[in-house]
């Protein structure tokens, strides 16, 4: 009896699984990512990312619609397009482990700790757990498999030239990928990950529709579906308004819910699209005869006519000469929606939230009334129409609907949080490495949050990546930081006692590069900016200074040892033995910083220049010697820099107040130079500056704007923000970001990427007590210390 009853349930599982098979609307998936959708129809899939419209300038907008225009126009009659836009949400431990900072036990973990409970915290802000995807399917008809591939293969070309002439980067999709967006698709939040490989089916004769299932389907209900566990719903848009914009569909797609947006296309054949208009229009002619007709029987003056006679018939002939003379084509458009909770309740708080968003451009979201299964299929990329509710839309009217909103930044690996994408709320991840040129500046107003946004990033390369880091901070604001994560802070004052020698050479260079000849470059720099003079030194000056430095350093080079390095006094010496006024007026114009109050800079290095994080705190230095501070601060970056390359270390530069090195021409070309050649050398600078007009009038700011894929800037003055614009061609739209915005907030420029952000730092945290530079918040920090 035990084994009837078990046949039987075994007979009706095998019913159910069947009929759930039965229901998803393709017949075969190839590995290639071919799909025989039915017999004589197939398709390929192709994903394709995201660029910044909505941020784009105005003509950069037109450009990217007529682009996208003439993508559509591809298109004749023969091709099915669908355009698929699937937000999902997604496993947050995804994620979590991207942002994840581990505790290391040593003596900075509760400082580690609070930033990656921070980068938590901010995760949570967002909707990084929502997956948008984009896809673009095409089907075509054919008799076989060996017809339709050389066509699809020629179609798939020409969609990644299209594309890749918008900017835009996309891939094709092979079986494997193109199932687990049915997957996913049926699935929704589900534990367990998509596990298939197309060996499985030789191996345990199952087909690829049983990898991809739901447990079941139950299409009862005419407004409502089940699946699985879940229940869906999908409606379609009735375009009533008379005309859309490009804002509806990201407006539909910012929706923090489970959505699948479908746009079938299809377009009709140019003759039999003329001619359709044209009967339309013979049409309304006919009937605006019949009504002059009654008006002269009825007496009454027969140009009287129903106003929708006149407005149809002006659009009609509008439409014609549309196709006629314009690059415009007809397409038949059928707009769906696909919702997808938990419960009932949950569905239709989403599905009025849609509709709400329908509404707003005067269209209308209606329900598939008991046509859910063909709506649900009609869903799913496979690039098939089971709707037969169509809108004819000139090419113009369909390309409204914009694929394009904005670019995320959210990488793995050793990326560095930068705060929250402004549009979407999404967490920026990026790591700076990845772009051509890493080198970057950060600009802001003073109280924009420049300072703090440099110290952001500094703390998280410190716990996220093994870089080294050396800060050149002109104010005194780095040292509190720095010291809490166990660096090296160097004061330097004419009457500090850590003592950094100019002199200071470094062994270990590349082939390439002889350490003398750098150092003499260095050297050469040093004395054009204490003898002050407006045209430099002269030849005959920098042959003696390069005739005096191979005697200066014979003896380190015969014995390095610290003892042997020779010290500014040495060079002193030596250019007092010359016979030349050239070398006695250099000798006189370096003996203040020899033998005078300036001789700060004459001993031998005295502090630690091995520490991972170094602060050069030149805050009471003068104004006669900061300068020269930050230029000697610039060249023992340059012997680190050297050190790490040959252990393929990275090492971040930081300085602030740039504008300072820009003044000079000697610091100014030593400081390009470190912009141009860093790169190389595994290093990564970084500019702070709120003097954007001293920054910009520079004749040397042209070539390290073009050195920098990486520029953070906060908010502008109204002066700055206008030659900012010019220099970086930013739209009037990605202008107001930094117009009078908030501090933390602002534009992130990644590459070719534009980005507005906001970070809100958590103000109870010691973290934030260590990198603000707030006077009264750094005056509590004081008291609290003491």
């Amino acid at each position: 009896m035990k084994k009837i009853v078990r046949e039987k349930e075994e007979k009706q599982e095998q019913k159910k699984r069947l009929s759930v098979q039965k229901s998803i609307a393709y017949k075969e998936m190839g590995r290639d990512g071919i799909c025989r959708v039915k017999d004589g129809i197939y398709s390929k899939t192709i994903r394709f990312n995201d660029i910044n419209y909505q941020l784009a300038q105005n003509e950069d907008k037109n450009a990217i619609f007529e682009g996208w225009c003439d993508f559509l126009n591809y298109f004749d009659s023969s091709i099915h397009v669908q355009l698929s836009f699937i937000n999902q949400k997604s496993n947050m431990k995804e994620y979590e482990k991207i942002i994840q900072i581990r505790p290391q036990y040593d003596a900075f973990d509760e400082i580690r700790m609070e930033y990656a409970q921070m980068l938590k915290n901010q995760l949570a802000k967002g909707n990084n757990g929502l997956i948008k995807t984009k896809y673009i399917t095409f089907s075509i008809e054919a008799e076989n498999i060996q017809k339709a591939r050389p066509k699809l293969e020629r179609i798939e070309a020409d969609i990644l030239n299209n594309f890749k002439a918008l900017g835009v980067a996309a891939y094709p999709l092979n079986g494997k990928e193109r199932l687990e967006i049915l997957y996913e698709t049926f699935n929704p939040e589900s534990p367990i990950p998509f596990q298939f490989e197309y060996d499985q089916i030789y191996q345990t004769g199952l087909g690829t529709k049983d990898f991809i299932a739901p447990t079941s389907f139950v299409f009862q209900s005419g407004k409502y579906f089940r699946m699985g566990d879940r229940i869906g719903a999908v409606s379609y848009l009735q375009i009533l308004a008379p005309e859309l914009t490009d804002k509806m569909l990201a407006d539909f797609l910012d929706i923090d819910k489970n959505l699948i947006v479908n746009l079938h296309i299809q377009s009709v054949d140019q003759t039999r699209a003329i001619k359709l208009v044209k009967n339309k229009v013979t049409d309304i002619n006919k009937m605006k005869i019949e009504e002059q007709k009654k008006a002269v029987r009825g007496g009454y003056d027969m140009d009287i006519i129903p106003s929708d006679l006149n407005t149809y018939g002006s659009e009609a002939k509008r439409l014609l000469e549309d196709l006629q003379t314009r690059n415009e084509r007809m397409f038949l458009i059928t707009m769906l929606f696909l919702n997808i909770e938990k419960t009932k309740q949950d569905l239709e708080n989403t599905v009025f939230q849609t509709a709400g968003i329908a509404q707003k451009y005067n269209c209308v979201l209606r329900r598939l009334d008991y046509q859910q299964e063909e709506g649900l299929m009609s869903s799913l990329p496979l690039g098939i129409n089971h709707i037969p509710i169509e809108r004819a839309l000139t090419t113009t009217s369909t390309a409204i609907f914009v694929p394009f909103t904005t670019q995320e930044l959210f990488m793995g690996g050793e990326s560095l949080y930068y705060g929250l994408n402004a549009m979407s709320n999404n967490m920026i991840m990026v790591d700076r490495k990845r772009l051509k040129n890493p080198n970057g500046l950060i600009l802001g107003t003073p109280g924009s949050g420049k300072s703090f946004a440099a110290k952001r990033e500094i703390t998280n390369a410190f716990f996220a990546t093994k870089d080294d880091i050396i800060i050149s901070d002109p104010e005194g604001e780095y040292y509190p930081l720095v010291q809490a994560l166990g660096g090296q802070v160097i004061h330097i004052s004419a009457t500090s006692k850590d003592y950094v020698n100019p002199m200071d050479i470094n062994m270990d260079y590349s082939d390439d590069d002889e350490p003398l000849g750098v150092k003499s470059e260095f050297i050469l720099s040093l004395c054009e900016l204490v003898m002050g003079s407006k045209n430099g030194i002269e030849p005959e000056e920098k042959s003696v200074i390069d005739r005096c430095l191979p005697l200066v350093y014979q003896k380190y080079f015969l014995d390095p040892i610290p003892l042997n390095m020779p010290v500014l006094g040495d060079l002193y010496q030596c250019l007092r033995k010359q016979n030349e006024p050239k070398a006695q007026r250099i000798a006189t114009a370096l003996e203040i910083y020899v033998n005078g109050s300036l001789k700060v800079f004459n001993h031998r290095t005295n502090v630690e220049l091995d520490n991972r994080i170094i602060c050069f705190d030149i805050k009471d230095l003068g104004k006669q010697l900061k300068k020269l501070g930050m230029l000697i601060i610039q060249d023992q970056v340059w012997n680190r820099v050297t050190i790490n390359r040959s252990k393929y270390k990275t090492t971040r530069y930081y300085i602030d107040e740039f504008h300072l090195l820009l003044k000079e021409e000697q610091t100014a070309a030593f400081s390009v130079e470190i912009f141009k050649r860093f790169r190389k050398w595994r290093g990564i600078v970084s500019g702070i500056t709120q003097n954007i007009k001293d920054l910009l009038a520079s004749r040397e700011i042209e070539n390290i704007f073009e050195d920098s894929d990486f520029i953070l800037m906060l908010n502008q003055a109204a002066g700055d923000r206008q030659i900012l614009a010019k220099y970086l061609n930013i739209s009037p739209h990605q202008l107001s970001y930094v117009t009078n915005s908030g501090e933390g907030e602002g534009l992130l420029f990644y590459g070719n990427t534009i980005i507005p952000f906001k970070d809100k730092f958590d103000k109870s945290t010691r973290l934030y007590s260590l990198m603000s530079t707030k006077p009264e918040e750094v005056e509590v920090r004081k008291r609290q210390k003491y």
